[in-house]
């Protein structure tokens, strides 16, 4: 009984950035649930998508730089076109860049927001009339623990205010569409090992800080967030909505 509830059998999954890291396990796992999958890649590199493949998912993949203002529009109408509904939303696509703020220039801040915030804006609001017309629907954001504190010694706050952004705007979107069956949460990860937290050289001295203020005294590897995400997005957690939850080896707890 209780298994059953962690099953996605014929859900239609929408996987921003689902080709690599985190939205690749998160695929991973929606496709062994029983997903079919929709995902998204501005990158010529979709080995992750022949994986999905060779698993045997029900997986597409849709070519989105989330720059363009219209591609989060194109994405949700690629998926009803394809699926005729899409059940659940993940806004995985991210990216990370540091910097101090007094050298941080307006090209660096836009990157990080039209990507981190207003993309993530653009695709909940062209997924939530599709969501109402079917009457549910469920949006995971994929927020960080940086929304929270701010974690040292890597000077990121533009970073940091992104993934705040996120998490306001899974709350805001939880409270106002519950009562349409639509559910909104959000992860906020620790560090995790993938692309995104591959320092080069010069910055590697920051890996022991990372280490020692979590408790559990290492990274996570992404399949620990995609079980989480699989929690949120499926009738396992059918009365939860608007949480962030924290997923961070107790990083935050110090």
């Amino acid at each position: 009984m209780f298994l059953d509830k962690f099953k996605l059998d014929g859900k239609i999954a929408l996987i921003t950035g689902g080709t690599r890291g985190i939205g690749l396990s998160i695929a991973q796992a929606f496709g062994e649930a029983g997903a079919k999958l929709v995902l998204t890649s501005r990158t010529n590199n979709n080995d992750g998508f022949d994986i999905l493949k060779k698993s045997n998912y029900d997986a597409s993949l849709f070519e989105a730089d989330f720059h363009d203002k219209s591609i989060p529009q194109k994405t949700i109408d690629y998926t009803l076109e394809k699926h005729g509904r899409v059940d659940i939303l993940v806004n995985n696509a991210g990216v990370a860049k540091h910097g101090k703020m007094e050298e941080y220039n307006d090209d660096l801040l836009d990157g990080i927001m039209d990507i981190n915030v207003d993309a993530v804006f653009r695709m909940c609001r062209s997924v939530i009339p599709p969501m109402k017309k079917q009457g549910e629907g469920i949006i995971l954001n994929i927020g960080s623990i940086s929304g929270l504190v701010s974690n040292i010694p890597q000077p990121q706050v533009a970073y940091n205010a992104s993934k705040a952004a996120v998490h306001m705007m899974t709350k805001s979107l939880a409270s106002d569409y519950a009562d349409q069956n639509i559910r909104v949460n959000a992860i906020a990860p620790g560090y995790v090992k993938t692309d995104m937290t591959h320092l080069p050289k010069e910055n590697e001295h920051w890996y022991p800080t990372w280490d020692r203020q979590t408790p559990m005294n290492r990274m996570a590897e992404p399949h620990e967030i995609a079980s989480a995400a699989l929690f949120l997005c499926s009738p396992a957690s059918s009365y939860v909505t608007g949480e962030v939850l924290v997923v961070d080896g107790g990083y935050t707890s110090r």
